[in-house]
């Protein structure tokens, strides 16, 4: 079906710049709770390291894994925000269809399950 009515939008509107807000949080909070997760979870203890007698931590440092977990939590909630949004506001077929939410949210809640079900182990 070809659309051939005006174009009345002139420029980006009010609901893209606040996609565009909440996508640059939502990656900046995800590579924020990488650099935690290389800090929280438990080191690998290599075979040299064995050879020479080095201790290694074998848990999830519990601080740095609750602030993971929420952390990724609001991830996902700004991921889930931004899909109900878009899905009352994106009516077009020409609009973009925000597929970097729905990859965000499904890694966080993977992300957030996996650190639950590891961390009480």
């Amino acid at each position: 079906m070809v659309w051939d009515g005006i174009e009345r939008r002139t420029g980006d509107s009010f609901w893209v710049k606040i996609f565009r807000v909440l996508s640059l949080i939502g990656w900046t909070l995800f590579t924020i709770s990488l650099v935690i997760s290389f800090y929280a979870t438990p080191d690998k203890k290599f075979g040299l390291l064995s050879y020479h007698n080095i201790q290694t931590r074998d848990v999830w440092l519990n601080p740095l894994t609750d602030y993971l977990y929420a952390l990724l939590w609001l991830t996902a909630l700004f991921s889930f925000i931004s899909i109900i949004v878009s899905h009352f506001r994106v009516r077009r077929a020409s609009d973009d269809k925000y597929y970097n939410f729905w990859l965000l949210m499904i890694i966080c809640v993977t992300w957030a399950i996996y650190i639950a079900i590891q961390a009480q182990t």
